[in-house]
């Protein structure tokens, strides 16, 4: 398959590069467009047979459901029932934006979508170009990260190129993504509301509109997976990666020791730090920033740098706290492994 590029304004998308992507989503094909969190790998949401495609280029597990992206709130009501006045709330003061809500499902959208759940993830994104081409689509689009399966999300289109190029019919190449990290997935069917995965909207603003949200254990195991990002390893680098947790100081003696016996070893080490400073003799180092909104942006760039430079370990110093953070520290975890 001949995958073709399509660089669109971002600001000012032009209308006949939208129809031209439009018309390769109403015959069923592929298409790798922005949005503010990541790029998204799009095919219409109602069509089986297109979906397939997604998972197959994707390498995806067939249970790990997807996220409906709409762009009018008629396309809430096309694929869920009447939300709670609660849900209602989030969507009226979030959307469009980086929040996905799980509803209770309409029998129109197909098992693959969902996993075979009685319930869909639903947002609309903050992108003109994404909004865009779903008009123009006149279907709702899923749209899981642009990416191989298990692998750093794209927030750029020559990511989304290096991965799927050759298996997805076109990129739209709209810029580099605003957030960096993936959309907060909010559990509206349950009382109270579930934190299903943080994201780039913090759980401390929906609580302010909704009141309280229990948070859900993260674990990759949980079963049956009702958001995209919790059964499987995610956003990972080829390398192994290890997050050395503490004190700053005592976090730093860590990483020291780990890189000198993995460079020992023969291994080629990186290290991701967050502190700009820091520094180990031997070692590829990258700094992130420590800013949340700075690490988020750079995070799966730099995860896919490493991967360029060939790393074979990657020592992380560690990174959380509320807000954003809490979306980067559950991207770290995954990244390594550890759910």
């Amino acid at each position: 398959m001949m995958t073709k590029i399509l660089k669109i304004n971002p600001l000012s998308p032009e209308p006949s590069k939208i129809k031209e992507a439009a018309e390769v989503i109403k015959r069923g094909g592929t298409v790798a467009f922005p949005t503010e969190t990541v790029y998204g790998l799009g095919a219409d949401a109602l069509n089986p047979e297109a979906i397939l495609k997604v998972f197959k280029a994707k390498g995806r597990p067939s249970d790990n459901p997807l996220i409906v992206h709409i762009a009018t709130f008629s396309g809430l009501e096309l694929i869920a029932k009447r939300p709670a006045k609660s849900a209602l709330v989030l969507i009226k003061e979030f959307w469009p934006g980086p929040l996905t809500i799980i509803l209770k499902k309409k029998k129109i959208v197909p098992d693959i979508v969902t996993g075979g759940l009685n319930t869909v993830a639903v947002r609309m994104p903050d992108n003109k170009i994404a909004l865009s081409l779903i008009k123009k689509a006149g279907v709702p689009l899923v749209a899981p990260s642009a990416n191989l399966s298990g692998k750093p999300s794209p927030t750029r289109a020559k990511d989304v190129a290096a991965d799927l190029s050759g298996k997805i019919d076109v990129i739209i190449d709209g810029g580099k993504t605003r957030i960096g990290i993936e959309s907060t997935v909010i559990d509206m069917t349950t009382s109270p509301p579930t934190l299903l995965r943080p994201g780039g909207l913090p759980v401390e603003e929906i609580e302010k509109v909704v009141g309280h949200v229990q948070r859900q254990s993260m674990s990759h195991e949980t079963t049956p997976v009702r958001s995209p990002g919790l059964k499987y390893r995610h956003y990972a680098p080829k390398a192994r990666m290890v997050i050395v947790e503490g004190d700053s100081d005592a976090v730093q003696s860590e990483i020291k020791k780990l890189a000198e016996k993995g460079l020992k070893d023969g291994k080629k080490v990186g290290i991701l730090a967050f502190h700009k400073e820091f520094r180990v003799e031997g070692c590829i180092t990258k700094y992130a920033g420590s800013r949340p909104g700075t690490v988020a942006g750079r995070l799966f760039n730099i995860l896919r740098a490493f991967d360029k430079d060939g790393v074979d370990l990657i020592i992380s110093e560690p990174y959380g706290g509320n807000g954003l953070k809490l979306g980067i520290a559950d991207r770290l975890r995954r990244a390594a492994g550890q759910g």
